[in-house]
């Protein structure tokens, strides 16, 4: 035990340590932190990130390569999906480590894909060249001492005042699940309209959880002024309805 927590400290300072190198991060950003802003050419033209996409929740999906069959399943279900990320605000960025031309080939090729029995969909959301990997290790996605992009299998929820939110990463060989992504986004926003916790599995619709206070006197009282559908489990978890 006491060594795996040596571990965990010395990995903790030492991304820490490599976040703080001026424009050559190689640390992860954290939950709380300024998503790392860059410019690069698109599929839909230049971006300059964040300053493009104002008060918009941001996502970015990165990807280590074009044409690969993980991949571009990622990309037919954001893309079935484009008009339910817009409805909830959100815009879709998608990070390469390809050039800009193998991006265009391969959006023209996913645009004329049908997909579990739906109509190609027209990619609207941009896909961003970066090959020279720069965003990537802004990112955190590949590591100081390799140049592979196996590891490129990021997502990044970002709200609308630049501060990333949530991230998954994952393995070459495991699609993402877009569900588990749109729910994390609704649940963020609900959490901030609402000033509540969302519980494990939630739903859009389900009960939502109250900060727990030290005296459960005081959640009583919350009950009577904002929670009038408050009920408890027991002491420390307090549930109610939205209004």
């Amino acid at each position: 035990m006491k060594r795996n927590i040596v571990i965990f400290v010395v990995l903790v300072l030492s991304g820490s340590h490599a976040w703080s190198q001026g424009t050559s991060y190689w640390g992860i950003p954290l939950l709380g932190d300024d998503a790392p802003s860059f410019t690069a050419e698109s599929t839909t033209g230049t971006i300059n990130f964040p300053k493009d996409f104002g008060d918009k929740w941001k996502v970015l999906f990165s990807h280590p390569a074009d044409f690969t069959p993980v991949c571009s399943s990622e990309i037919l279900e954001m893309a079935a999906l484009q008009d339910d990320f817009k409805n909830m605000n959100v815009d879709l960025i998608v990070i390469s480590t390809d050039k800009l031309e193998t991006h265009n080939k391969w959006v023209k090729s996913i645009d004329s894909v049908v997909y579990k029995n739906r109509k190609p969909q027209k990619i609207n959301f941009p896909l961003v060249a970066d090959e020279d990997h720069s965003i990537a290790r802004r990112y955190g996605m590949i590591h100081a001492n390799t140049s592979t992009t196996r590891y490129v299998r990021g997502v990044f929820i970002i709200d609308p005042m630049n501060k990333v939110r949530a991230m998954f990463f994952y393995p070459m060989n495991v699609g993402r699940n877009m569900d588990e992504i749109t729910r994390t986004i609704l649940a963020l926003q609900t959490s901030d309209k609402n000033k509540i916790l969302t519980p494990a599995n939630w739903r859009a619709g389900d009960d939502v959880l109250i900060p727990a206070t030290k005296n459960p006197g005081d959640q009583r009282d919350l009950a009577k002024k904002d929670f009038p559908d408050l009920y408890m489990l027991t002491w420390y978890m307090w549930y109610s309805k939205l209004k």
